[in-house]
Parts: C-alpha cells; sequence; structure tokens
C-alpha cells in the first residue's frame, strides 16, 4: 500500500514550510483567578516535529488544552491572546471542530477504553472519517503490534502497548497535526525509544506535523527539529533541537550532564538566550 495516500497533512490550509500552528502571546486564567499561562507564544511550521519541554507546572498541558480548546472543562479560558491554525483563527472554537479541521490530541495518561478490543478503539478515533479501512491499515503498519493483537481487550495491555494504542486512535482522524502530551510517562526505557521511533518515522515518511510535550529532553530533541523549554507559564530558550541538546544549560538542568557534583534549579540559569522568533 501507499503510505502517502494515509495521513494527509498539510492537504489543505497552510503551505508547505509555513506555520500550521501558532500560538501568540497568549494568557490562561482558572477560576478567573489563578494565571497560568502568561504571554505564551510558539510556532509549529507544517511538516515539521516541535518538542516542548518544561518542569512539571509549567504549563506545558495547558497549553495543549488550550490549543485543543479543552479549557473550559476544568473552568479555564483563554484571556489574551489568539491561537491560529492552517491560518485561521481557531481561538474560540469547540473541540470537534478542531478534530474536523485537523486537529489530534493523544492525552497524557493513555486514555483507552478498558472494556473495548483494540480494533475497536481505533474505530473511536476515526468518528469524523466516512472510510476508515485504509487508515486502519496505515495504523497497523505503523504499529504491527496492535495489528497482531487487534481483538485483544484493551484494559489486558501493556502500558506501552496501551500507549501505542493511544497514538493509533488519535491517526485515526487523519490529522494535519499530531500533539502528544508526555508519551514517555510510566513506560520502560525500550518501550519509550520504539515509541519516538516511530513518532521520526511518522514525520519522515508521511510529513506529519507533530507537537510533543515532553520531560525525557533528550528523547524529545532527538526526534524534534526545534524545540521551546517553559518555565512559569512563559517561553524562556528556543532553538533548533540539535543546538538545545548541545546548550550548557539545558544539558545540566534537562539532561542532568553538569560536569558536577550537583544540579543547579533552571530558576538558577541567568545567562540563557533571549527567545527569537524561529520561521
Amino acid at each position: 500500500m501507499s503510505v502517502d495516500t494515509q495521513v494527509t497533512p498539510g492537504a489543505a490550509g497552510a503551505s508547505a514550510g509555513s506555520e500550521l500552528l501558532s500560538i501568540n502571546n497568549v494568557e490562561v486564567v482558572y477560576d478567573d483567578v489563578v494565571l497560568v499561562l502568561r504571554g505564551m507564544s510558539l510556532a509549529v511550521p507544517e511538516g515539521k516535529v516541535v518538542a516542548l519541554l518544561g518542569s512539571n507546572g509549567a504549563g506545558k498541558s495547558t497549553t495543549l488544552k488550550a490549543v485543543n480548546g479543552l479549557l473550559p472543562s476544568e473552568d479555564g479560558e483563554v484571556t489574551s491572546g489568539s491561537i491560529t491554525f492552517a491560518g485561521e483563527d481557531i481561538t474560540h472554537l469547540d473541540p470537534p471542530e478542531r478534530v474536523r479541521r485537523g486537529m489530534s490530541l493523544c492525552m497524557e495518561g493513555r486514555h483507552v477504553f478498558p472494556h473495548l478490543t483494540i480494533a475497536e478503539n481505533l474505530q473511536t478515533g476515526a468518528y469524523t472519517q466516512k472510510n476508515t479501512k485504509e487508515q486502519l491499515d496505515f495504523v497497523y503498519e505503523f504499529f504491527p503490534k496492535l495489528a497482531d493483537m487487534r481483538g485483544r481487550i484493551a484494559g489486558f495491555l501493556s502500558g506501552g502497548e496501551q500507549q501505542m494504542l493511544a497514538i493509533g486512535r488519535a491517526l485515526m482522524a487523519r490529522p494535519k497535526l499530531l500533539m502528544l502530551d508526555e508519551p514517555s510517562l510510566g513506560l520502560a526505557p525500550l518501550l519509550v525509544k520504539e515509541i519516538f521511533e516511530t513518532i521520526a518515522r511518522l514525520n519522515e515518511e508521511t510529513g506529519l506535523t507533530v507537537l510533543v510535550i515532553e520531560q525525557n529532553a533528550s528523547l524529545a530533541l532527538g526526534a524534534a527539529h526545534h524545540g521551546y523549554i517553559m518555565e512559569q507559564g512563559r517561553i524562556v530558550m528556543e532553538g533548533p533541537a540539535k543546538e538545545l541538546a548541545e546548550n550548557p544549560d539545558v544539558k545540566e538542568f534537562y539532561l542532568g550532564m553538569s560536569g558536577g557534583d550537583e544540579k543547579k534549579s533552571y530558576r538558577d540559569v541567568k545567562h540563557y538566550k533571549r527567545r527569537k522568533r524561529w520561521m
């Protein structure tokens, strides 16, 4: 089968090389009181893998909820700024409409339907599609383990198998943009490596645009073209993934490679470069 006929990122909307997703000076408030995102801005060009890194509580998951329209379910709202996708303002669209436009989210925690089979779980991700046979074949090609176990009940899968299933279900919507929230969480290193290799292969072979949120900086930057580092609701550093991976401050705080006996807090880093706009 031809892989190119399955997932069609960029088939409409942004042209090649342009920003598919743009978050512009967004502020998010919970319960009308708690300010979480403080002028958050980032760009995800079409056909690229972008990694968003940060410690717990930095605002990474809130960023994804803002992009996907999920904030109202947690009494949160975008109070300032805008979010554009494929050149259109989607700041106030409801979540189903965002999915129909080509956005797909794989949430943190491997949310599968435990009493359904693998095949049935995958079908639930294709509710916006009329013909799912080709997309099922596509998912099984990238995750052959799922094909071998398609009749197995999801609740009896291992953590790694459930993560593959969650990503596969997100792919069933034929997204232009796939968003992954902490795909390595709670998984063994070998399984994490396999999942990130699959993410890179999806991008290389289909041109699928990916935004991945991760705490495992080494793997995320290894699969990404560009990276952003987030602290306290705003971007504090960005650049090509390879450059960030070699940055001494990133090595010390995120990769544990300080060369000394103690690992300092990122708040103690005073000499990182100011964020520059990346095109």
